[in-house]
């Protein structure tokens, strides 16, 4: 194999990887911003689901925002009821997270954590912070407490 056709494949396999992972990590996301009501940032449960599906598909997770909150707080969906808040604030050194699928990821070290904030991979090595989340009447009210 010649040099020039090698480094043709190898930048073929890397667009191929990077593109494989933008799609995952876009597939099941919605950014939205949401208002504070008491101390409780307020999602309608309809945010969740995917339209013109049939039958009805839900996203894992959304990435919410309120200008009032420094970091955005991810809200991971595992099924009806089960659900995971999380700041997006990594406890190494602040950097904000960027979710790709089930894993929360720190661009400044490196630092991984699951859908439940705990820590996959440092040098991060304390777990994310949770809110509690509760849902009534069609909304969920994540205490911000």
């Amino acid at each position: 194999m010649q040099r020039e056709e090698f480094i043709k494949i190898c930048c073929a396999v890397c667009a191929g990887g990077s593109l494989i992972t933008l799609l995952q990590s876009c597939a099941g996301s919605k950014m939205i911003s949401a208002p504070i009501e008491g101390s409780d940032l307020v999602v309608p449960l309809s945010e969740f689901v995917i339209p013109k599906t049939d039958p009805k598909r839900f996203r894992n997770y959304l990435i919410i925002e309120n200008d009032l909150l420094d970091y955005p707080v991810c809200l991971f969906r595992f099924d009806d009821g089960q659900y995971s808040a999380l700041w997006l604030r990594c406890t190494h050194q602040g950097t904000e997270l960027q979710v790709f699928g089930d894993k929360l990821h720190c661009p400044g070290h490196g630092s991984e954590f699951d859908t439940l904030g705990g820590v996959v991979l440092g040098p991060a090595s304390e777990p994310l912070r949770k809110f509690p989340v509760e849902e009534k009447n069609g909304q969920l009210r994540i205490s911000m407490r």
